[in-house]
């Protein structure tokens, strides 16, 4: 992009900020948080996508099946897929239940998944209140200057047009913070169903040989 261009595209978002009113400057703030927070989740979601082993946990489920417990272990020792992290936490745990074992490590995997979600709703809900108190900032704004001696027409429009910004910044900011939103929210569905499953699998298999409690007992 041009020097020109740039100079140009920074000049009108700086002027449309001013034109916005006092109100722009925490619109601003929460839109930067907004972004920082989407981009840190899609980084995230793209990396745990890429670490994810279907193959591996077969593997393991095929060792289970097969009552071999130690090459299960190994198999799922060191992996970066969460589910197999799950599973493996599972068979190795010492002092309670597989099961518990299981819980405590889908939790704490189910915790990073869901990081931020809290964050980005609230910007859904802040962002049109920031807007609704701008549109409300602007408003009082121009009846103040109709009821002023000297009636100053830009004075009027300068208010309607800074509760419009406002407004307009602040739903632009919850629509699209909500649509990835959304999709996070259904990435940790999924993945909190896949996790499920395999606790599941894992504890049949294990029940199958005794492995839930000769695990307990290493």
């Amino acid at each position: 992009m041009p020097v020109s261009s740039s100079l140009f595209l920074a000049n009108a978002v700086i002027d449309f900020i001013i034109r916005g009113g006092p109100i722009m400057y925490p619109i601003l703030v929460v839109a930067v948080v907004a972004v920082c927070v989407v981009i840190e989740r899609v980084v995230w979601w793209s990396r745990m996508g890429v670490s994810r082993k279907p193959k591996r946990l077969e593997e393991v489920y095929a060792a289970l099946e097969e009552g071999d417990l130690a090459r299960a272990v190994s198999l799922s020792t060191g992996s970066t897929d969460p589910v197999v992290r799950m599973v493996h936490h599972g068979l190795n745990h010492h002092h309670s239940s597989m099961q518990g074992a299981l819980e405590v490590a889908a939790g704490h995997e189910l915790q990073a998944a869901g990081k931020f979600l809290g964050a980005m709703d609230t910007i859904v809900t802040l962002g049109p209140l920031l807007g609704l108190l701008g549109t409300v900032t602007g408003i009082m704004g121009s009846f103040t200057s109709i009821g002023s001696s000297e009636l100053a027409v830009e004075k009027v429009t300068g208010g309607i047009g800074e509760a419009l910004i406002a407004t307009a910044t602040g739903l632009g900011i919850a629509i699209t913070t909500l649509v990835p939103m959304n999709f996070f929210h259904g990435r940790l569905t999924k993945l909190q169903f896949e996790l499920e499953a395999a606790a599941n699998n894992v504890l049949i298999l294990a029940s199958q040989h005794g492995f839930d409690q000769v695990a307990a007992k290493r």
